[in-house]
């Protein structure tokens, strides 16, 4: 069973075996959770993705997939990137915003990773509506089979922090 907590603060500290990239599909960095990950994991991790768009993924990550690179300098083995969608008041994406956690997870099983730190996927920039994002991002871990003890959620602010202990109830 796995277990789910919530923390307030700065995903790129916290000491996990993977940390979970709110990437954007080009793997090349950006703002928000991606720029801070780059920014403290250093280089690495950008020549990793680098690789990665050099070998298997040309065109970039497709959003709801989920790949893993290297830490960097960051605590965690791992970082493991995924592809929120844009929300769209028009068209009902919240099933590839599950499968940003779901194949997270099943890349955090493949790695052999027991414990891993998530951000708010897609809530930022994409527009995601924090409630909604909370609620599929705990339904999604909750229903997924895993072989990761430890769901760590890293919430930027109290509002996120709020509305992903409401949907935790």
């Amino acid at each position: 069973m796995v277990t789910i907590t919530l923390v307030r603060g700065d995903i790129t500290k916290q000491s996990v075996d993977a940390i979970v990239n709110a990437a954007n599909s080009s793997l090349l960095g950006g703002g928000g959770v991606d720029g801070a990950i780059h920014r403290a994991g250093g280089p690495e991790i950008l020549d990793a993705c680098r690789d990665l768009r050099a070998s298997h993924f040309g065109k970039g990550l497709p959003t709801g997939q989920a790949v893993a690179t290297t830490a960097g300098r960051l605590s965690a083995q791992w970082v493991i990137h995924t592809v929120g969608p844009v929300w769209s008041a028009t068209e009902d994406r919240s099933t590839l915003l599950a499968s940003c956690y779901g194949e997270s997870l099943r890349v955090a099983d493949e790695l052999g990773a027991h414990t891993i730190a998530f951000p708010a996927i897609s809530t930022g920039i994409y527009r995601w509506p924090i409630n909604d994002g909370a609620r599929i991002a705990i339904e999604t871990v909750r229903s997924t089979t895993t072989n990761v003890t430890e769901v760590r959620f890293v919430l930027f602010d109290e509002r996120a922090y709020t509305a992903f202990e409401t949907a935790l109830r």
